[in-house]
């Protein structure tokens, strides 16, 4: 597989957004509606899966300690499921959008 990373891919993204709106160096990027960049909306889904994928951890070692109630477990551990598909979702969209960003002729 060649050498991408998401941290390209958003590159490529911020990059193309500029390019399209007239975007001079030293702005943020694409700006939201709510003045949230698209950078700042990728890292809060981050930082709210890896909480999500913590608290399914939490309930999973209090299940273990028999500390849990078992519908909690299964609730914590199907949301870091969904979390984590939604996650490799993402990633791969962005991985083919930088690959096709790559094959646009200049």
């Amino acid at each position: 597989m060649a050498n991408t990373s998401i941290n390209n891919a958003v590159a490529a993204y911020a990059n193309a957004a500029k390019a399209l709106t007239g975007a001079v160096d030293g702005d943020n990027g694409a700006v939201t509606a709510a003045g949230e960049t698209f950078g700042d909306l990728l890292q809060k889904a981050a930082t709210d899966s890896v909480k999500t994928g913590a608290e399914s951890e939490k309930q999973s070692l209090l299940a273990t300690a028999g500390k849990a109630n078992v519908t909690d477990v299964v609730t914590a551990v199907s949301a870091a499921e969904v979390t984590l598909q939604a996650v490799t979702a993402v990633r791969d969209k962005a991985v083919a959008a930088y690959q096709e960003i790559l094959r646009m002729p200049i």
